[in-house]
């Protein structure tokens, strides 16, 4: 089960706003919203969808250690619209984004090899001296770093997923879980931290639902088994219309993953051959899939236990590819099957940290739960 569809509800997804169209392709009744359209401005990031653009800045804060007002005024967190304001450090960063392009367009044919995080690092300045100490010291190790090593020997990802299957209940248990209710806390950027009441409502084949009473008004993400939307009262667009396909991706696993019964159908192209690496401490075994978008995931399973620990999903930008991580802990027993009543979203903006405090099995759940929100259901806190 990976909750995490949203990284604002911390069913998987991203910075600001997220869930989009299957293989990137837009519906016949709606298109991605640009850039351009929603926010003032936008000189260089134009012919990117909304959350596209998001996400990119989510890129610059995390190559260069820093947060949104360092870029924008201070007083932009009172107002939006003065998130438009020209100041010097957006002509640099055009200026940067120009310069990164031309090294890729002529070194690289065009590919996102150079980025941002290339020279900073984490830095607001890129450092030009030597560091003796990290290059003698011992470095940390990112199990999300790992690649597919050809000829590392180990369990075929078919292998890791039928253990995966028989520890959280088996295949028998697994099918009478139809459906289940759970009703728990969320807390992040969005609630200034602060835990608030969310619910969840999980139907199987691939349906899902999270619906979190932030201070302000609800934030509810919907996806149906085919197509997934968010809604919330506090971003720059309330109800997103269909947006490309990574988002769409991600949904979908979450979905499955939630009562995950086509586990092995939720992706395609499965492969293992990673070499060994740990999460806290314990050994884990990592695979990866994709979806129909072609969006990568890799999946990180306890090699004691079987159970998934961690899914981590990259997804494109304007100007490099970014992380989004999902760890899930504390499983308990429901209906015979295991279920993670803990997951933490990270991501580049920040983290989301949700937890369940009461789940119910085999609920009727009307199929309105999953559709696409209607205005109506935008519901905004009394002032």
């Amino acid at each position: 089960m990976r909750l995490g569809f949203n990284r604002l509800t911390g069913f998987t997804v991203v910075c600001m706003i997220g869930l989009q169209a299957a293989k990137g392709q837009a519906s016949a009744q709606e298109k991605p919203l640009m850039a351009e359209q929603v926010f003032k401005n936008v000189q260089v990031l134009k012919g990117i969808p909304v959350n596209e653009f998001m996400d990119t800045m989510g890129f610059f804060a995390s190559a260069l250690g820093l947060n949104c007002i360092f870029c924008h005024t201070t007083v932009s967190l009172e107002d939006w619209n003065h998130f438009a304001d020209d100041v010097p450090r957006k002509r640099i960063t055009r200026n940067m984004i120009a310069m990164v392009n031309n090294i890729n367009k002529t070194n690289f044919g065009g590919r996102r090899v150079v980025t941002c995080y290339t020279c900073h690092r984490g830095n607001e300045r890129p450092k030009v001296i030597p560091s003796l100490a990290e290059q003698y010291g011992v470095p940390p190790e990112d199990p999300n770093e790992v690649e597919i090593v050809p000829g590392t020997q180990g369990p075929t990802a078919d292998q890791v997923l039928d253990k995966y299957i028989q520890a959280i209940g088996g295949q028998q248990k697994l099918a009478a879980l139809k459906s289940f209710v759970g009703k728990g806390t969320f807390s992040g950027y969005n609630t200034n931290h602060l835990p608030v009441a969310m619910e969840v409502y999980a139907k199987a084949p691939g349906q899902l639902a999270q619906v979190i009473h932030v201070q302000i008004g609800d934030t509810t993400t919907t996806f149906d088994g085919k197509d997934g939307w968010i809604a919330s009262v506090d971003r720059p667009v309330r109800l997103l219309p269909d947006l490309p396909g990574y988002e769409q991706d991600s949904a979908k696993l979450d979905a499955e993953l939630a009562v995950p019964v086509r586990i092995k159908q939720a992706l395609t192209n499965w492969k293992s051959g990673f070499p060994a690496t740990t999460i806290e401490d314990k050994d884990v075994q990592p695979i990866e899939g994709r979806g129909a978008g072609n969006s990568r995931f890799k999946l990180y399973f306890d090699q004691a236990t079987g159970l998934l620990v961690r899914v981590v999903r990259y997804e494109p930008t304007a100007v490099g590819i970014l992380p989004t991580q999902v760890d899930y802990s504390d499983y308990r027993d429901v209906a015979g099957v295991k279920v993670p009543f803990k997951w933490v979203v990270t991501w580049t903006n920040g983290q989301n940290f949700n937890e369940f405090t009461d789940v119910q099995p085999n609920v009727n759940i009307d199929a309105s739960r999953f559709a696409k929100p209607a205005a109506a259901q935008l519901k905004t806190a009394a002032k």
